[in-house]
């Protein structure tokens, strides 16, 4: 059967295209189309808490040993603390041998909007918020309320008490089994809005930001699309090959599509729902893909470390406020921590970033103001970095389970097992083929 999605991806390319020039042409026509994009990313969002649900019910449910599911959960987190840490050296690091942000002035502009992220990030909460905010009003709230972590707790729940259950359980694990079906040719089918969420989202960020922000804030924006490069090239890559004997552009590549998808909407959670799917075809087995994916996209945040400690030096150059090296650990630390909380927040970078600052610096926070024009950009940078790391933490937790197939990854990194664009589930039963209806009435 062809793939008929590859059009599909090929508008989102000119779409993302067309986008930019109409943002670029007629700027206040680009800012009406915002709700296009906010529409598309709000119909993914739908489904993925229904989509967590169900592989992690399925993935934790099949397993006997309910202490596997704890070894993969505390696997992924160590290796989430580990990568964060890695990644806020690596910002430090460059952030400290190109000092951005000299020269720059902050205007009155610049400090009303500072002044509203601020507010943003106060209102995120603090960790004790955040822990109990994980929580669920009910059981079904969990599915509906859009947070990832609630949708994460309950099908593990549900999970737990499948595994308990037994034989006696094995129906209802049937069930969700239809029921993930079902949600994931949604999905499919959601996907083929994709160019018209692409076009609004990208005219809309040129409409409003426009060239001249561009040009005066181009080195902070191209030095941390650069380190974002670096530590997935040079941190990632050689882990993944020391460790699962994956290469790393293969599984970019294998990934292309959710790439796209996120560069066009700057927002990873558009690919989340596709990510499980793609890790399971690839070969990491339903559970670990399941519990990694979700909790990954909370609490595996790199691109965001190396966001939060290059605008915190920005900041501090431009401001004329320098901080000392132990500072700058210290509020980055505090950042990095709160900034679980507000995972999957829109903004939640910019919002975390100047919320720090309030609580430690708060001199500083009038120049959060400089960058609020090229975040939209920098968000995108961010979101493709914290992906990468996801799908790259995904495989190294099923490798160190024992949970990897790694012949199969080589089947389908080669392009001998193509994932299946009209399902994204391996198991879907095959289509009926040319000619199968009349065969039938023969009979």
């Amino acid at each position: 059967m062809r793939d008929r999605t590859r059009y599909l991806y090929l508008a989102v390319i000119a779409a993302v295209l067309l986008g930019i020039l109409v943002g670029f042409i007629w700027p206040d026509v680009g800012k009406e189309l915002k709700p296009l994009g906010t529409g598309f990313v709000a119909l993914i969002k739908m489904v993925i808490g229904p989509i967590i649900f169900c592989t992690i019910v399925l993935g934790v449910g099949s397993v006997s040993q309910a202490a596997k599911v704890g070894k993969v959960g505390g696997l992924a987190l160590g290796y989430f603390i580990a990568m964060s840490t890695v990644a806020l050296v690596i910002g430090l690091v460059v952030g400290n041998v190109i000092h951005p942000g000299e020269g720059l002035q902050i205007t009155d502009t610049a400090r009303q909007a500072a002044e509203a992220e601020a507010a943003k990030g106060a209102e995120s909460g603090t960790t004790v918020d955040f822990l109990l905010g994980v929580i669920p009003d009910t059981l079904v709230s969990a599915l509906t309320a859009g947070s990832v972590l609630q949708a994460l707790l309950v099908a593990l729940l549900a999970g737990f008490a499948l595994q308990a259950m037994g034989a006696k359980g094995a129906p209802i694990l049937r069930g969700v089994e239809h029921l993930q079906r079902l949600v994931f040719r949604i999905l499919a089918m959601i996907m083929w809005v994709a160019p018209v969420g692409a076009f609004g989202a990208i005219a809309a960020v040129v409409g409003s930001t426009g060239i001249e922000a561009l040009k005066s804030l181009a080195i902070i924006m191209v030095s941390f699309y650069i380190t974002c490069l670096l530590f997935v090239g040079v941190v990632l890559g050689p882990l993944l090959w020391l460790v699962a004997r994956v290469n790393l552009w293969s599984l970019l590549r294998y990934l292309g599509r959710e790439f796209l998808l996120i560069l066009s909407t700057s927002s990873s959670e558009t690919a989340l729902p596709r990510l499980i799917a793609k890790m399971e075809h690839l070969g990491v087995s339903r559970a670990v893909a399941g519990i990694t994916v979700p909790t990954g996209y909370s609490f595996n945040l790199d691109g965001t470390a190396i966001y939060l400690t290059m605008a915190t030096l920005f900041i501090a150059t431009a401001t004329g406020s320098p901080l000392e090296l132990g500072e700058q650990i210290a509020l980055l630390l505090f950042m990095m921590i709160a900034s679980k909380g507000a995972a999957g927040v829109t903004g939640a970078g910019l919002a975390t970033l100047a919320g720090g600052l309030q609580a430690h610096r708060p001199e500083l926070v009038d120049g959060v103001g400089l960058i609020v024009g090229i975040d939209r950009f920098m968000s995108e940078a961010r979101a493709l970095t914290n992906f990468a790391g996801n799908a790259v933490a995904t495989v190294l937790v099923g490798t160190w389970t024992g949970e990897f197939d790694r012949e199969r990854a080589g089947q389908v990194l080669a392009g001998h097992a193509p994932f299946d664009e009209a399902t994204l589930l391996d198991e879907d039963e095959p289509a009926e083929p040319e000619g199968g209806e009349k065969e039938l009435a023969k009979v």
